[in-house]
């Protein structure tokens, strides 16, 4: 099954912002469009905002004139619905609601013809739902492109329940002629960005309301150490804290009031006050003309120790020990095994997060997962009222030694960056058991739909298969509500490892 033929119109019902983005780059691709709206005078409203974008490309030398003007030639206003009976794929991206979703395709099937590919942008509700009010589901596919659609590459094409399969890569072969980057989804709530990404707001979410650090702490923690294009609080206040909030309720009742998908009450009683973000003038932070942006929390200036002596494997954090060397500062081997950890020279340690709390160990800093700890600028430590002042100073140093700027926030098992990446680690590898879709789409579509910046696939495999198992095992037997509980399809990765490296 090919793509559809350049010739063949394609109509876009709905003239939002998406419907405007979808329609241009149907348009730019090459076909005939057709835009329609159920209010009057809105598709010609959105025609001529096409043609400027179209304008400002040609400006840009991103579009010929020529090709403008053809392309403002294909592009037709709707009347009505039947002026769109010619058009071999409709796509739809009308308000969020599903029994007015239902309604227009009910409404579109009595106008097409049979081979016309029908189309949901939906990106909260379920296709098959949408899908089940036609005689034909079939044809019916979802195709949730990214805003802005003309810039973004991400297409996920979702086949409902009852998508057959030559629709399915009809609509996949389409988007990819259309120049963007399709991934296969099955219909599961949230498809695979809004799935997978959940924990990135809830881990920043749940550490602030355990008191453990401040929006701009946390937020700098995920960029500078994590390696993240933005932290959760500055991207949910970009993204709109209402459209967050209700894009994280709609998967929550979805998968049942799953515990891993509950939301924020923080977010809530942000959105209840009208804080939505950025378009509201406030939201995490303060976006009025003159206000003062937060700093995030960097520890004062200390000493770094003479040496450090290194027990065990320190695994993802391995890294560590050339850089002392480099930074002058001694370190030492323990050939005994016990356990993976730095010591200080006051007798206090220094450990890589694994979902445990300092306050269960005598005199031990935690220090957060990063990226690649030779280019963050920033590390997070965490320690409990019990850890010695003398302790958290060497540990300072030892990380300022190193010219990172350091972040000391409370004692939350897991930190930041690690029981992030371990929840989103263990949604993608239940997503795949669970066929949502495969180990490559899903790190494609968290590359090109958030910028997340490795796949959870590729963190996985950096990270060794066993180390996120073990930090979620931890961290729920801190808090046994079953949030951090590991999936089975995670607890089968890591066991099945184990299992290889022990046979003879």
């Amino acid at each position: 099954m090919t793509a559809l033929d350049l010739s063949s119109p394609v109509a876009v019902v709905g003239t939002g912002t998406m419907g405007q983005g979808i329609a241009q780059v149907a348009l730019v691709a090459g076909h005939p469009v057709r835009l329609y709206d159920a209010v009057p005078g809105r598709a010609e409203a959105a025609a001529e905002a096409i043609g400027a974008r179209l304008d400002r490309l040609v400006a840009k030398d991103r579009l010929t004139a020529a090709a403008r003007d053809a392309a403002r030639d294909r592009l037709t206003p709707a009347a009505g619905l039947t002026e769109l009976a010619d058009c071999a794929l409709v796509v739809e991206a009308i308000l969020e609601r599903l029994d007015v979703k239902q309604q227009l395709f009910r409404e579109l099937e009595e106008v097409v013809a049979d081979d016309c590919l029908l189309a949901t942008n939906t990106s909260s509700l379920s296709v098959t739902a949408i899908g089940g009010a036609l005689g034909n589901p079939g044809r019916f596919v979802g195709l949730h492109f990214f805003n802005p659609a003309p810039l973004l590459p991400l297409v996920e094409v979702v086949s409902g329940f009852a998508t057959d399969v030559t629709s399915a890569t009809r609509a996949y072969e389409t988007a990819r002629a259309w120049g963007k980057t399709p991934v296969a989804c099955a219909d599961t709530p949230g498809f695979i960005v809004n799935r997978i990404a959940r924990p990135f707001y809830a881990e920043a979410f749940a550490v602030y309301e355990a008191q453990a650090a401040d929006p701009a702490t946390i937020d700098a923690v995920l960029r500078e150490c994590g390696g993240f294009r933005m932290g959760a609080f500055e991207l949910t206040d970009l993204i709109g804290q209402d459209v967050n909030e209700s894009v994280t309720h709609s998967v929550w009742q979805s998968f049942f009031q799953d515990v891993r998908f509950t939301p924020s009450l923080a977010q809530r009683r942000l959105v209840e006050s009208g804080r939505h973000g950025r378009k509201s003038g406030h939201g995490w932070y303060d976006y009025a003309e003159g206000a003062e942006r937060p700093e995030p929390h960097t520890a004062d200036k200390e000493r770094p120790p003479a040496f450090v002596t290194v027990e065990g494997d320190l695994g993802p954090a391995a890294d560590l020990l050339p850089m002392f060397r480099e930074a002058g500062i001694q370190v030492r081997e323990d050939d005994e095994d016990n356990g993976t950890r730095l010591v200080l020279p006051g007798g206090g340690q220094l450990a890589l997060a694994d979902g445990q709390t300092s306050v269960e160990f005598r005199d031990v800093v935690y220090f957060d997962l990063a990226l690649d700890y030779r280019k963050a600028t920033r590390i997070a430590l965490s320690a409990s009222q019990d850890t010695s002042s003398r302790t958290l100073a060497e540990a300072i140093g030892l990380f300022q030694a190193l010219g990172k700027d350091v972040s000391v926030i409370g004692d939350v098992p897991g930190m930041i960056v690690a029981r992030t990446v371990a929840r989103i680690v263990d949604l993608a590898h239940d997503a795949v058991a669970k066929g949502v879709a495969t180990e490559e789409d899903i790190d494609t579509a968290m590359l090109l739909g958030v910028n997340y910046p490795l796949g959870p696939f590729e963190w996985s495999r950096r990270l060794g298969r066993g180390w996120a198992y073990d930090l979620l095992d931890d961290l729920h037997l801190r808090d046994p509500s079953g949030r951090y509980a590991p999936s089975l399809a995670l607890y089968r990765h890591a066991y099945a490892t184990d299992k290889r490296e022990s046979t003879p």
